[in-house]
């Protein structure tokens, strides 16, 4: 027996499936980040050391896992394909490996298929479709320090500023301001300023405190409402331009990620954008994740090699 593997690569965490060469799922696990746009080299290696080392022992022998495929997010960077296929051999597998943007894979498993749309809000953002002609079209996942509008990091971020904008009173009062000292068991607006240019702090400490938004929206909080319905535009302006291009105003728009999935708020103000511009665009939820597109990518490619 052969085995697959499929890597979703995100911002924050890989989660890995292993399939045997029916497509059946035998093993599923979650590891470090494998980004090279938000995590150093020798964090990746570890990772992928780690990742590797289970894989073999789920296939009895890494010479067993026929074919790899992964998706990761910050492939776009002409340099990380090159350098995530290095790190890769250097945990001693020699298999059949392919690796795309992870756009690409969670679209193949939120609708089972490669055609379609895909609208991630997680720790980034980013919408991808493909249509049937094989055109495809993506729009953000840029990265945080430039774009990821309407993501987890956008909002934590954006729960920051309305702390400190509340503190100096250009907002009114906020419950926002409680529930983030709270959590990150600080006490001032020094001690928030700290945490933010910490070298230690990274992007995914501040997507953390994106589940904080539902709590105050849930509040009728101002500040809050405010922000929940600025990403669900943000997300919107991401699916316009690939809808109107890959012509896919009568298609299927799967949404995943964190944010989409969990935020009720954002969600709702999404869906109502959605409908009100294209009434006959179907909006779903993701089928499977991303590792089990992954997968399904990893056996098209060791079925074209059979």
């Amino acid at each position: 027996m052969r085995y697959v593997a499929g890597l979703d690569g995100g911002g924050t965490k890989t989660a890995v499936t292993v399939a045997d060469e029916k497509g059946v799922a035998v093993h599923a696990f979650t590891s470090g980040a494998i980004n090279y746009n938000g995590q150093d080299e020798a964090s990746i290696r570890g990772s992928l050391r780690e990742i590797f080392e289970t894989i073999a022992k789920v296939c009895g022998g890494l010479d067993r896992c026929a074919q790899v495929c992964i998706g990761a997010a910050g492939v776009s960077n002409p340099t990380v394909i090159t350098r995530l296929e290095a790190s890769v051999r250097a945990c001693g597998y020699q298999g059949g490996l392919f690796i795309t943007g992870d756009q690409e894979t969670a679209l193949c498993g939120a609708h089972d298929s490669e055609y379609g749309i895909i609208l991630i809000a997680g720790t980034g953002s980013i919408c991808y479709g493909k249509n049937e002609s094989g055109r495809s079209h993506r729009t953000g996942g840029c990265g945080h320090l430039i774009d990821d509008e309407g993501s987890g990091y956008s909002i934590g971020r954006e729960l920051i500023s309305a702390l400190v904008r509340a503190h100096d009173r250009r907002i009114p009062a906020t419950a926002i301001t409680g529930m983030v000292y709270e959590q990150l068991q600080l006490e001032s607006v020094q001690q928030i300023i700290g945490f933010v240019y910490d070298k230690r702090t990274n992007k995914k400490d501040i997507a953390a405190l994106a589940p904080i938004l539902s709590h105050a929206c849930a509040l009728g909080d101002e500040a809050a409402l405010s922000i929940a319905k600025k990403s669900a535009c943000s997300l919107f302006e991401l699916v316009v331009p690939v809808v109107e291009k890959l012509s896919l105003q009568a298609g299927t728009l799967a949404m995943a990620g964190s944010v989409l999935l969990n935020n009720t708020y954002v969600q709702t103000a999404f869906a109502d954008m959605l409908i009100q511009r294209y009434p006959d665009l179907k909006c779903i939820t993701a089928k499977k994740d991303a590792s089990h597109g992954a997968v399904l990518m990893a056996l098209a490619k060791l079925a074209a090699r059979s």
